[in-house]
């Protein structure tokens, strides 16, 4: 009993001491940041046939159909271009901020109100990357996603350099996007607005509130001991979160792989070889006919696929044979990138794939990639230091002293030189 109840303390003190994986949330954040970023670019010339006015599905059809599923759209609080062009360019914005780990707790939520709006807009336009990015944009609200690898690490890093010298660091930038943020809600709670789906509304309100809370309580606490209840509150949200991710990502290969058994083509080993030949999957014929020219390897890319798929989720038992596996699958998503042309699927995917890269591989790539900064960044102008004489007036050497240049000597004290 003893050992039972010391194996619980010790897990509950393991979940609720620290966020767990940041590097692998902040490889998250990073990564579904930068797919709908790219995405949201790639498409502006298109924006207005996808979620725009000019979109087949019109906007009386999207609020039909949102009326009746509840589905969370602030693109159809208003059927104005203005209204339109302002959203899509704040989900752009939001994204990269996102990306860039700035005030990560809130432009999370932001990120997935963005996300949400564009794609409840218009539910036929998506793919199951951004079905993916759907799912995962409401889970990275739970999440302590910039603790590194953001601006927001460095101006905690900065507040605390700050502190132990002294000094007081205001943050301004914070508490005035909280009242504009809480503006927004509360005009659009009032307009009735926000009526069709509770969840999403709720959520937002909440990281409102928790963020004042978090500010009042760094204010106002005279003691640690209200700041250490939340960071208990925020460690066990954010590793339930990341459980939940993870076990995502597992659900998702496995109902890939057991629905790619039953189908024929997986089973004779085939189903690789149609898609390369559709027109829409094909923006590389040449590539595409390179990879289907041989049967055999056509025969082992479809059987290594529904294997892989399948038993990935059994594999995390196992660090080795799962890193064997998820190096494979992220390899898998990168030729699908290319040769199927989904690159914003195939990056959807690796975003979720990297909650299982191990910590070590993430440390040493982030020390690789702030090396490469370095050396990249331009080097400011040092320094002009005048040239020391050496006694017989060289350039390089120290300057000499005589005897009537040598140092005072008080109480047995070296004085200084002169």
């Amino acid at each position: 009993m003893n050992r039972l109840s010391l194996a619980v303390s010790q897990a509950i003190a393991r979940v609720t001491g620290s966020a767990l994986g940041p590097y692998q949330t902040a490889v998250l954040r990073i990564g579904l940041g930068l797919t709908w970023l790219l995405f949201l670019l790639r498409e502006y010339p298109h924006r207005q046939e996808l979620y725009g006015p000019d979109s087949p599905w019109s906007w009386d059809l999207a609020a039909q159909l949102v009326g009746s599923n509840g589905a969370f759209t602030v693109l159809l609080w208003s059927d104005s271009q203005i209204w339109f062009e302002a959203v899509y360019a704040l989900a752009v914005l939001f994204s990269l901020l996102l990306l860039l780990g700035w005030r990560t707790r809130t432009t999370a939520a932001l990120f997935m109100a963005g996300v949400l709006t564009l794609q409840n807009r218009s539910v036929f336009m998506g793919d199951g990357g951004d079905n993916v990015l759907h799912i995962m944009a409401i889970y990275l609200v739970f999440t302590r996603c910039g603790q590194v690898w953001s601006l927001d690490a460095r101006r905690a890093r900065r507040a605390a350099e700050a502190r132990a010298r002294g000094e007081r660091t205001p943050d301004r930038a914070g508490p005035a996007l909280w009242a504009v943020l809480g503006l927004v809600l509360l005009l659009g709670s009032l307009s009735g607005r926000t009526d069709g789906d509770w969840f999403i509304p709720a959520l937002l309100w909440a990281v409102w509130l928790g963020q004042a809370v978090w500010w009042l309580v760094g204010r106002l606490a005279r003691t640690d001991q209200p700041r250490i209840l939340l960071d208990v509150v925020a460690n066990a949200v954010h590793n339930g979160a990341l459980l939940v991710i993870m076990a995502e990502a597992c659900l998702i290969y496995a109902t890939a792989g057991w629905y790619k058994v039953q189908g024929s083509r997986w089973q004779d080993g085939t189903a690789v070889h149609y898609p390369l030949h559709l027109e829409y999957f094909s923006p590389w014929p040449s590539l595409a006919e390179l990879f289907t020219a041989s049967g055999t390897l056509v025969m082992l890319v479809t059987y290594v696929t529904v294997a892989v798929q399948v038993a990935f989720p059994f594999t995390l038992f196992n660090r080795r044979v799962k890193n064997v596996l998820l190096s494979f699958m992220i390899l898998e998503h990168a030729v699908i990138a290319v040769v199927l042309g989904l690159p914003f699927f195939s990056l959807a995917m690796i975003a979720a794939d990297a909650v299982f890269l191990p910590t070590s591989f993430l440390r040493r790539t982030g020390r690789v990639a702030a090396r490469a900064r370095e050396r990249l960044r331009p080097r400011e102008d040092a320094e002009l230091v005048p040239p020391q004489l050496r006694p017989d007036g060289a350039p390089g050497g120290p300057p000499a002293v005589g005897p009537a240049e040598a140092a005072p000597v008080t109480d047995r004290v070296p004085g200084p030189r002169t």
